[in-house]
């Protein structure tokens, strides 16, 4: 039992005394899971939601949607054309984009009975975040109800006696429900605010609801994806293969990154790394060959990654195969350099590895490589712009699935390198290079 007690307190003596171990240990589970809690909670709420609104009806009606849309806390809504703002959703700029249609004030009222076309009013959405589409069209529902009732059943609305007349007119309606309907026009102060029933998902709705003695709502939508095939008679679907071969690529080259820093290490504490220093070869080589190398490994398992990609999952290059190849390089390069600053701030092999991959989960988490960074809080949707996990996911997603040109990988190629550049400097002005 003495021995068996000394070997249980050995044990425990060895590991907390590398106090750096223990710390990274205790400190990646909280972190985590604040992370994931805060995001998932039951208090969170979306939050400026970046959507484009292109009002080519130009009515007063549309003005006070529009108006109504810009004041509502769960979206950041911009006034654009109609070509640019579905330029900025396929860019990734932009979650969604209404688009209300010319005539959309006078169709919507004359349709909120049930009787006449519906306007259709425009939605293209980002299909990578496709959780975007159903709070995009529910708070649509919602305004358009509110201000198309208003303007029908305002006193002194100049719909009022036009809906009235094509109701007594309008032979499609059931005898029951017309006379119901023009009741309410003999209650107008009773007829404020529209049915709950109102503000349902059109698509859901049964055929048999002109049937009924409730308001139809009073528009219909038009939900395109914003894809490679936006714009084309035979465009191809969303792939969601693309973006999740792009999060976990740029997460297990960068853990291949953190096992060159520890293997450095490791040549310091079996002593390899004197001999090194000891041949005839200069720093700059002895370096610079470990930074191609990793840059180079790199760049074939990520081309590895994505032929299986291409191959099985049916991952296509939409955009310039010219910059898919520039962000992968550039993330290769920034990979092999993190590697390089790994080594040069770690101590123990153990401890260093720790610290390491901790980092590397922070940074794919808030690059937005494992949940969609829309749904992150606005102050870490900013903080993300900080991290050069988030540039590689997104310069993979602009020359894949969003089909994006050339132009498109040069602003994250321009970002990586210049996070590479630092990882550089400051591994080189922290290197020990001797024991």
């Amino acid at each position: 039992m003495n021995a068996f007690i000394a070997l249980l307190r050995k044990d425990l003596r060895l590991y907390f005394s590398n106090r750096r171990a223990v710390l990274m240990s205790v400190a990646a589970p909280i972190l985590i899971a604040a992370f994931f809690g805060s995001l998932f909670g039951t208090d969170s709420k979306p939050a400026n939601v970046p959507v484009g609104i292109s009002d080519l009806d130009r009515s007063v009606m549309s003005g006070k949607i529009v108006a109504a849309l810009r004041a509502d806390a769960s979206l950041a809504v911009s006034e654009l054309p109609q070509d640019e703002a579905l330029a900025q959703v396929r860019q990734g700029k932009l979650r969604a984009a209404i688009v209300l249609p010319a005539g959309f004030a006078s169709q919507a009222s004359r349709a909120l009975f049930g009787g006449g076309d519906k306007p259709q009013v425009g939605l293209v959405y980002d299909p990578s975040q496709a959780m975007t589409l159903p709070l995009v069209r529910g708070l649509l529902s919602q305004h358009v109800m509110s201000y198309v009732t208003q303007d029908v059943f305002s006193a002194n609305s100049p719909m009022l006696k036009e809906v009235q007349a094509h109701l007594m007119q309008d032979s499609s309606l059931p005898t029951e429900r017309r006379q119901d309907l023009l009741k309410l026009f003999d209650q107008i102060d009773r007829v404020q605010q529209p049915p709950a029933s109102a503000v349902s998902d059109p698509a859901a709705m049964p055929a048999r609801q002109a049937e009924s003695r409730s308001f139809s709502l009073p528009f219909s939508t038009q939900e395109t994806e914003a894809g490679a095939g936006l714009g084309t008679e035979q465009g191809r679907p969303y792939n969601s293969y693309a973006h999740s071969f792009a999060g976990m690529g740029v997460q297990f080259i960068l853990m291949m990154g953190v096992d060159m820093g520890v293997g450095l290490l490791l040549l310091r504490r079996q002593g390899l790394w004197q001999r090194l220093r000891a041949a005839p070869v200069s720093r700059a080589k002895l370096l610079g060959s470990r930074i191609a190398s990793c840059a180079l490994i790199a760049l074939l398992v990520f081309l590895a990654i994505y032929a299986v990609a291409m191959a099985v999952f049916k991952v296509r290059v939409d955009g310039s195969w010219l910059g898919f190849g520039a962000v992968l390089l550039a993330f290769s390069v920034l990979t092999a350099s993190f590697g390089l600053l790994v080594a040069a701030i770690g101590k123990t092999p153990e401890a260093t590895r720790g610290l390491a991959i901790l980092v590397t989960l922070l940074m794919v988490m808030l690059g937005g490589a494992w949940v969609p960074s829309f749904i992150f809080p606005a102050w870490l949707q900013s903080l993300s712009l900080l991290m050069p996990t988030r540039w590689a996911v997104d310069g993979l997603d602009a020359m894949t699935w969003r089909a994006q040109g050339l132009a498109a990988a040069g602003l994250p190629v321009a970002v990586m390198l210049a996070f590479s550049l630092v990882f550089g400097l400051l591994a080189l002005a922290r290197f020990k290079w001797e024991e």
